[in-house]
């Protein structure tokens, strides 16, 4: 089985004490690819030098919505730059981690929304998929994805929306990523919808450290549980693992562009 995890955190602290061994350990369980995103201008060093060091790891740099008060319009103009000097480096896939988080406490829609249309704008500009982050604002999200129409799509990462969420996000030429919060029982809205989604509508993720899947509650969560996360999902879909696996490899390579 080959897998490919197209949202984590292992820049994260989490793993400073073992993360040779995390990357060890999922690579031996068949998760070929890793892609480990940016959230504020002051990690994407640190993101882009383990895509560096490390074969299996690839980058996507972006601000996320929730480190929204870190974010300065400067930080913006750094990204582009960044995205410059990377531009036809193997090692970047994508801008992300980006998005819309309604849930957080007292949320700047305004500012949000400029900062992710900023960020839309580069994914189109540098022609790179975006990694999507999107909380209790789905339908904001899908209205500003019409309007700029990127050509690579993206992700729409930890997808827990509705049927009809999912088909406008599938119109747009977006891929659904789907992971640990699908594998619990309660999750039943979003078992669902899987059963409804097309195969090539899927990439599989597991959002390390955070939302580990209900076989192993209350861990950190960890690219070496994909095998899991996929073997859970397939049954709800009913269908083998394999074929998920499959699926989402594909789609996978499809969207960053690798063969």
């Amino acid at each position: 089985m080959r897998l490919i995890d197209t949202h984590t955190h292992l820049d994260f602290e989490d793993f400073d004490a073992d993360r040779q061994q995390v990357l060890a350990r999922s690579q031996a369980a068949g998760v070929e690819r890793i892609v480990v995103l940016g959230v504020h201008a002051q990690n994407w060093q640190r993101v882009w030098q383990l895509a560096s060091e490390q074969p299996a790891v690839y980058a996507a740099l972006g601000l996320h919505p929730v480190f929204l008060r870190q974010h300065r319009d400067e930080h913006l103009a750094a990204l582009g730059d960044w995205l410059q000097r990377l531009r036809g480096e193997a090692k970047l896939c994508a801008v992300g981690e980006i998005g819309l988080d309604y849930y957080i406490d007292q949320p700047d829609h305004a500012r949000q929304q400029l900062i992710l249309e900023r960020q839309l704008q580069l994914a189109a500009d540098f022609e790179l998929p975006v990694l999507l982050h999107v909380r209790r604002a789905h339908a904001a999200m899908i209205a500003t994805l019409k309007r700029h129409r990127l050509r690579r799509g993206g992700v729409v990462h930890a997808f827990s929306g509705s049927w009809e969420e999912a088909r406008e996000y599938l119109r747009l030429g977006f891929r659904l990523g789907l992971g640990g919060a699908g594998t619990w029982p309660q999750a039943r809205r979003m078992h669902r919808v899987l059963q409804q989604l097309p195969l090539d509508g899927i990439v599989l993720e597991t959002d390390a450290p955070d939302i580990a899947p209900a076989m192993h509650p209350g861990a950190r969560n960890s690219p070496e549980y994909l095998p899991d996360i996929c073997h859970r999902l397939a049954e709800l879909r009913g269908i083998r693992a394999e074929d998920l696996a499959e699926a989402s490899y594909r789609n996978s390579c499809e969207l960053f562009g690798w063969s």
